[in-house]
Parts: structure tokens; C-alpha cells; sequence
């Protein structure tokens, strides 16, 4: 696919807390951008802020095939075949991203809808316990991380498109394969889900009392859990075969916690845990330089680099053929 440029328009499918802040952070950054929503009053709402929505999906993707945009799948995803379904017949040709929670899944769905060709997966590392439009903020990204995908096969000129989008909304880009990044979503995202809504109900067990003396680490542990049921059904679901792999660990980890205690000491737990959370405080990998899309294995090279924690900052510049 022959892509003349990086800043196409950005056509945003599903205004949600996510989605509406594309729409936001891309309109903020200078590109022009338009979105749809099957809810009217979040059309509306986006409307009575200033921002280009409709409720057509078949005349918002007419329109992004006649200006060539980068469309943005942003519904749950019990919602993405549907959505798939109406780009494949509106407009098969716009390079496609999302920002759905998980990689592999969607990227199943959109080989079987035949995009396979001008797609390159997405997910920004950002969100809160809201939804919905009234929750989106144009700088939700700001200093976040946004997962590119580098599976083979993936397009330069596509891959170029999603980067400069997720540069151009104020993130900075980690490049990585579908399955690892369930994998690593599945830890550091969907098990948290599971965990603080365990951590809610073993709260809420013990009564007026408990939930009177909850602080500051009942606060910060449950805040997730927080987040609309719903969508935490549908990632946790999306991702089950990764969550199930990464929770028979915390199940692991926590039985042996228990066998510990009773023993009389938690210090194994607690000093591997201090010394875990000393690692994620201490993230690192620097910037990705020198690898140019397109060029001979970069997709492997992105992939290594991606690997290695190290992030994309900016792209290189494109060359000419």
C-alpha cells in the first residue's frame, strides 16, 4: 500500500472514554478528525462540543474513503466484527487501527473480513474508571504508552500512519506482537481488574465497619474496579486464554502466600513483591532510533527493541521512492 502521508484524516468508529479522546487528541494535535457513534446522545454531545460526530456509519466510512483517513476502531468488542463488517463493504482501501484492549483477537477478525493488508493494530496504555463521551479528555494520553503492533506482514506506510497518530495525541509508541502484548496485557491490566474487584467484595464482606476504616491502600487497590462490569467482561473475556495462564499464577503465588502464614511469616511474599515493584518503578529501555519502517527486517528489529521496554518518540523521516 503506497501511503503519501503520515497525517491522514483520523475517522474515530466508537466515541467512548477511549475513542471520544482520539477524537479529542488528535483534533487538539492539529489533524482533522471525525468520528461516529451508534448512541445519538453521544453524537450529540460531541456535536454540542465542537468536535465532527454522526450517527451513519455507512456515510462516516463513505466520507473516510473519500479523504483516504486512518479509521479507529474504538467499540467493545463484542462490537468490533459488526463494525469490521461495514468497513470491509464502505471502505476496504483506508489504512485501520483500534484501541481495543487486545491485539490477537482483533487481529483474527480482521483477516476474516478480508483488511488484513492495510491493518495495524493499537492499544494506548490510558484510561480511568469512567466511560462514555462526558469521561473522554484530549489529554488522557499525554506521556502514555501506546502499543503498535509489529506482527509480519504488517504495511510500512500503515504502520507509519498509527505511529504518527499515537505520537501526534501525545503518547509514545512500544512496538509489539500481537500475543505478547495479551500476554503482557493480561498481567499488568486484566488480572488488576480481577484482583481489585476480589479485593471490593472481600471489603464490602466485612460490613459498615470495614468499609468505615478503608484507606488509602483499599482505595488505590479497588479503584478499577470501579470501571463499568461490562467492560470489564469484555476485555477480561477477549483475553481469557492469557488471563487464565497469568491468574493460575496469582492463584500459585497467593497459596503459597497462605501456606507461609500459616507457618507464622510472609517475608518471601513481601520481599519478592517489594523487590517486583522496585523493577516497575525503575522501567526503563530508552528510545528506539535508527530503525526505519519499510527498510530490511525492521519489523523484527521493532519487535527486539519493543522487547527491551525502549519506546518511539518520533518517526524517522520518510523516504522517497
Amino acid at each position: 500500500m503506497v501511503l503519501k502521508s503520515d497525517s491522514a484524516p483520523v475517522c474515530v468508529l466508537g466515541l467512548g472514554l477511549i475513542g471520544g479522546s482520539v477524537l479529542r487528541a488528535a483534533q487538539a494535535g492539529g489533524r482533522v478528525a471525525f468520528g461516529y457513534n451508534r448512541s445519538l446522545s453521544a453524537v450529540d454531545a460531541a456535536r454540542s462540543d465542537g468536535f465532527d460526530a454522526d450517527g451513519d456509519l455507512v456515510s462516516v466510512l463513505q466520507r473516510a474513503a473519500d479523504v483516504d483517513a486512518l479509521i479507529v476502531v474504538a467499540v467493545p468488542m463484542p462490537a468490533v466484527s459488526d463494525v469490521l463488517a461495514a468497513v470491509a463493504e464502505h471502505a476496504p482501501m483506508c489504512a485501520l487501527t483500534d484501541v481495543v484492549s487486545v491485539k490477537a483477537p482483533v487481529a483474527d477478525l480482521v483477516r476474516s473480513h478480508g483488511l488484513d493488508a492495510r491493518y495495524v493494530g493499537g492499544h494506548p496504555m490510558a484510561g480511568t474508571a469512567e466511560s462514555g463521551w462526558a469521561a473522554s479528555d484530549a489529554t488522557l494520553f499525554d506521556g502514555a504508552t501506546w502499543v503498535v503492533s509489529v506482527d509480519d506482514g504488517r504495511d510500512s506506510g500503515v504502520w507509519r500512519r498509527v505511529a504518527r497518530l499515537a505520537l501526534d495525541c501525545g503518547a509514545t509508541v512500544v512496538p509489539a506482537e500481537s500475543a505478547e502484548h495479551d500476554d503482557a496485557a493480561a498481567r499488568i491490566s486484566h488480572l488488576p481488574h480481577v484482583l481489585a474487584e476480589t479485593l471490593a467484595m472481600a471489603g464490602a464482606r466485612g460490613g459498615a465497619l470495614a468499609l468505615r476504616l478503608a484507606a488509602g491502600s483499599f482505595r488505590d487497590g479497588t479503584r478499577v474496579a470501579g470501571t463499568a462490569p461490562r467492560l470489564v467482561d469484555a476485555m477480561c473475556e477477549a483475553n481469557a486464554t492469557s488471563l487464565l495462564r497469568v491468574l493460575d499464577e496469582a492463584l500459585e503465588t497467593l497459596s503459597d502466600a497462605r501456606d507461609a502464614l500459616l507457618e507464622g511469616s510472609t517475608s518471601a511474599l513481601t520481599d519478592r513483591g517489594f523487590e517486583a515493584h522496585q523493577q516497575y518503578l525503575a522501567r526503563g529501555g530508552g528510545n528506539i532510533t535508527g530503525i526505519t519502517p519499510g527498510a530490511p527486517r525492521w519489523l523484527e528489529e521493532l519487535r527486539d527493541a519493543g522487547r527491551t521496554g525502549a519506546v518511539l518518540t518520533e518517526l524517522p523521516a520518510r523516504t522517497e521512492t
